[in-house]
């Protein structure tokens, strides 16, 4: 009896926790897409309102551009401000340092291999990437990739030239986080038009 009555406790206790492990494996999910949703709402108040719009009161970033390639073989990615573990964990960061979208210098954007950055693994030379800034819209054609050291700080610069650089981790299939390397797209400005940001 005794016995009994301890394997019901266990077998509640093992039920009670694999139910937690699955609400759990479905909350994170369901709380990508419910940011995803809100950074894209935030994006579109930001045209409207012609001004940086929070995607939650307590956000320490918000929407300055949208990312698209031209093949649309990618959902619309919305670059946040600042490139901090935080702004990168729901979206794409922009490197405060470099040129802001729409300015004719070297904007640098930078995002985690395994989730917003991963199409880069398969992105090639001629591929065309639109960005579209607050007031601004311009298409970039890429031009070459290169794997570097992280100490290439120099990439992040200014250059006085209409370009696009994108940052990420390498290799894409690496198990461990934080390697040495980086996978560098360097793009350039084909064309650029003033806009709404939405064209």
């Amino acid at each position: 009896m005794r016995e009994k009555r301890l394997f019901v406790r266990v077998a509640i206790v093992t039920l009670g926790l694999g139910v937690s492990l699955v609400l759990w494996g479905a909350w994170i999910p369901a709380k990508a897409w419910l940011a995803q949703r809100l950074i894209e709402r935030a994006w579109l108040e930001t045209q409207v309102a012609a001004q940086p719009t929070k995607p939650w009161p307590w956000a320490d970033t918000w929407p300055i551009a949208r990312l698209t390639l031209e093949d649309e073989s990618i959902e619309p990615l919305f670059v946040l401000a600042g490139a901090s573990g935080q702004a990168m964990a729901f979206g794409p960061g922009h490197v405060s340092t470099s040129a802001s979208p729409g300015e004719p210098d070297n904007i640098v954007l930078a995002g985690h291999r395994d989730t917003h950055f991963s199409f880069l693994e398969k992105i090639e030379r001629g591929d065309i990437v639109l960005l579209d800034g607050y007031d601004s819209s311009t298409r970039y054609v890429v031009e070459a990739t290169e794997v570097v050291h992280e100490s290439r700080v120099d990439l992040l610069e200014r250059t006085g030239h209409a370009e696009l650089t994108f940052v990420t981790c390498y290799p894409f299939d690496a198990i461990t986080p934080l390697g040495p390397l980086r996978f560098v797209v360097h793009a350039r400005a084909i064309e650029s038009e003033p806009g709404d940001g939405r064209a």
